[in-house]
């Protein structure tokens, strides 16, 4: 496996190659290098894709940074009502 083919992003399957080749193609920032490639969508929210996908952007325009992170969605982490709440019968 080269280094273009590793999966940035677990949940929806983003390579390296597609987040760089996006990336330069479009010139993106990393929320449009986020909605372009879906990668930082998925069920972890991009807990684990995040400092990449942002790294990989600022490290293509260092002199024009429109934005230089994501932000994260909550949940940060899922969590169940019973945890937020619980049962007061219990």
């Amino acid at each position: 496996m080269t280094e273009q083919e590793i999966i940035v992003c677990r949940c929806e399957e983003v390579t390296y190659r597609e987040l760089n080749e996006t990336a330069i193609k479009y010139n993106c920032t990393a929320r449009e290098l986020k909605l372009r490639t879906r990668a930082g969508m998925g069920y972890c929210g991009g807990r684990t894709c995040r400092p990449l996908v942002d790294k990989l952007t600022n490290s293509l325009d260092k002199e024009n940074r429109k934005q230089i992170t994501l932000k994260y969605q909550p949940p940060i982490r899922p969590i169940s009502f019973g945890d937020l709440g619980g049962d007061p019968h219990e």
